[in-house]
């Protein structure tokens, strides 16, 4: 009887997926609550097999290069930016991800955070909680219409299209960004293309969804936070540095634009005495954007459906760096 393929796994994760590895691998399982330091993991793959990982987990050129018996690796999550796959396709080792799956669980936060941030929520709750709710106020904490405004999205993919379709409920005029035109959507939901910059001056919200990418890392500068309306507000629902936080704290600040709020952020996680944890015109939340029973159990399918199959020797079903599968050993 041949020896079950020894896995680490970097976190705890839903039980759905986690059973389906224990079934057919030998598991060594991170189980802390923060994530495991880049000196265990390096330890942990000398003698793996696979690893199924979490964006937290730093899976460098020197990790894939320690980890000699590797077949496969598997993150439990839609980027891999913290993921070297040039590294892993130069040994010829599968990258999966879980694509998809968290598409309307994070739209849902993006508007959530989009109309929270419009109507004041937190602010409202802050004064009930204080005592300081006297009165009914006709000045008090008026905050901006959602219906018939203009949402600008920046990166029209599926997180993005789903935003969208949301903000048709409301009315919306809807600009969009992308390194492509969407010309069939366009015409299915009415968007329209527009240049970065034409998309901020108009657009009374402007909600990020785009990769993190080299060329869209600090995409939102200081260039582009002052030419937004100052009633203006940022929803950030991509990655925490698509948007250059210094430049961001002095916009609020200076109120170059409205208000800001932030599922992920840069750095991530923030201290709690970090300027955009305690401005009363930035929300923060700790990336929560795919933090539901559904989607986070199909993620942890999807993640352990891509290390079995990487281990038996299978294409993966959700790879990023398929190339590996072509006899390529060339960088992506």
């Amino acid at each position: 009887m041949s020896a079950k393929p020894k896995v680490y796994v970097t976190r705890l994760i839903p039980e759905v997926g986690l059973q389906m590895v224990r079934e057919v691998c030998d598991v060594r399982l991170w189980e802390e609550e923060l994530p495991p330091p880049k000196d265990v993991i390096l330890r942990e793959v000398v003698d793996c097999d696979g690893v199924l990982c979490l964006l937290t987990d730093p899976i460098d050129a020197e990790m894939v290069a320690a980890g000699k018996n590797l077949r496969v690796i598997s993150q439990m999550a839609v980027g891999v930016d913290n993921v070297d796959l040039k590294a892993a396709t130069a040994r010829g080792i599968p990258v999966g991800h879980t694509p998809g799956v968290l598409t309307e669980a994070t739209a849902d936060m993006a508007f959530a955070l989009l109309m929270t941030a419009a109507r004041r929520i937190p602010e409202g709750i802050d004064k009930v909680r204080a005592g300081e709710w006297r009165t009914w106020e006709p000045m008090g904490l008026l905050g901006a219409d959602v219906w018939g405004a203009t949402l600008g999205i920046v990166g029209l993919g599926r997180i993005g299209t789903a935003v969208a379709r949301r903000a048709r409920g409301f009315a919306m005029r809807i600009l969009y960004h992308d390194p492509e035109r969407k010309p069939d959507l366009e015409t299915e939901l009415g968007v329209e293309y527009a240049s970065l910059d034409d998309l901020l001056a108009q657009s009374d919200f402007v909600s990020l969804h785009c990769l993190l990418i080299p060329e869209t890392h600090h995409l939102i500068d200081e260039q582009a936070l002052r030419r937004m309306k100052p009633t203006a507000i940022l929803v950030n629902a991509a990655r925490g540095p698509v948007v250059d936080t210094d430049a961001l704290v002095q916009a609020l600040r200076e109120g170059w634009i409205a208000r800001a709020a932030l599922d992920v952020t840069d750095p991530e996680p923030l201290p709690a005495v970090h300027p955009l944890a305690t401005l009363s015109n930035c929300i923060v939340v700790p990336h929560i954007a795919s933090a539901t029973v559904t989607a986070r159990n199909r993620m942890a399918t999807m993640a352990a459906e891509n290390l079995l199959a990487g281990l038996h020797g299978e294409r993966l079903p959700y790879c990023v760096n398929p190339n590996v599968y072509e006899g390529s050993r060339h960088a992506l």
